[in-house]
């Protein structure tokens, strides 16, 4: 990786003028390195790449080719949205594949958490790289590095790695674009305000690369990843309604692979829990449980019991951490 340093007295990205500079300034030097060229980006929906996409169409319009790969990992509206913005509001060429059945046919009857995610994450290399071996005349890869990733790297926290872990067929045929590697995640959440993405897309949660297939523990089935989907959505919903939107750090649900007895219209069930964990942090190296109303846990209680098959009991997680870690997996 070659030297990268945020420049001397730069200044914090924390007004609207400022991210507005800072576009100006990048949408010149993306010009200038891509010229007529094409570049090539694997678009999540998440925070920086969204951000990536925004300002590379912004800079080269139709010369960046999107992939948006649905895994059958994501939340519940999450690939629509991304639909939505980038090829319908930006008119992004934007490549969506819906690799659902590709991943969870591999990961049927896989239990153990690493394998699950080395599953994913290699699977999903695999499927961008096969798209990326269709197109023909891209010669540069956009990511969305941040400086805190060049920061870890240096420090030996985590690899920072050039071509996202492409074979080297396809890895070496590109040249990097990183527009956002000098910005922290606060200005580059700024930077999207001002490029015109919608606030729940700039503001998203941390979401993990294996999406909703570390709340679903134990082998996932696609019933019970849809008992996670729909009572992560119902959730979402009521924490905007309920003005917690933006104000808790981190909330979602978990379906747990056990089942216990339960009554549902004078019958006997036999389902699942969903666990709901809502967490505050600064750091994420200590995380607190966040104390919600208690109005709000029975009406989440009632609507996730009532609404989302499978589920009969709802739990709530007060745990901090440590001693447990955010994520189940």
């Amino acid at each position: 990786m070659e030297d990268i340093r945020r420049p001397d007295g730069m200044e914090r990205i924390t007004t609207p003028e400022l991210a507005d500079a800072f576009i100006a300034e990048q949408i010149k030097a993306l010009q200038a390195q891509v010229g007529e060229r094409k570049v090539l980006l694997a678009l999540s929906g998440g925070v920086d790449s969204s951000v990536v996409a925004a300002l590379l169409i912004k800079a080269i319009g139709k010369q960046l080719v999107c992939v948006h790969v649905n895994h059958g990992l994501l939340r519940k509206g999450e690939p629509e949205q991304v639909i939505e913005v980038f090829r319908n509001q930006m008119d992004a060429n934007l490549i969506y594949v819906d690799a659902t059945d590709r991943f969870l046919d591999l990961l049927a009857g896989v239990s153990d958490p690493e394998e699950k995610r080395h599953i994913i994450g290699e699977e999903f290399i695999n499927v961008f790289a096969d798209e990326a071996r269709k197109l023909e005349g891209v010669d540069f890869l956009a990511q969305g590095t941040i400086w805190p990733d060049i920061l870890e790297s240096e420090n030996g926290i985590k690899a920072h790695h050039n071509a996202g872990g492409l074979p080297e067929d396809i890895a070496d045929r590109f040249e990097l674009v990183e527009p956002v590697r000098i910005l922290f995640k606060d200005e580059v959440r700024m930077v999207g305000k001002q490029l015109g993405l919608p606030e729940n897309m700039v503001e998203r949660q941390p979401f993990p690369g294996p999406g909703l297939g570390v709340r679903c523990p134990g082998a996932i089935t696609r019933e019970r990843l849809e008992a996670v989907r729909e009572s992560d959505a119902i959730l979402r919903e009521e924490f905007a309604k309920n003005g917690l939107e933006g104000k808790v750090w981190q909330y979602f649900t978990v379906v747990p692979d056990f089942k216990s007895t339960g009554i549902k219209d004078g019958k006997r069930t036999f389902d699942w829990p969903c666990i709901i964990r809502a967490i505050n942090t600064t750091d994420v190296m200590e995380v607190t449980a966040e104390h919600l109303p208690a109005e709000l846990i029975d009406h989440l209680v009632k609507r996730i019991t009532t609404e989302v098959p499978g589920i009969n009991r709802v739990l709530y997680d007060y745990t901090p951490k440590p001693p447990a870690t955010v994520e189940y997996e």
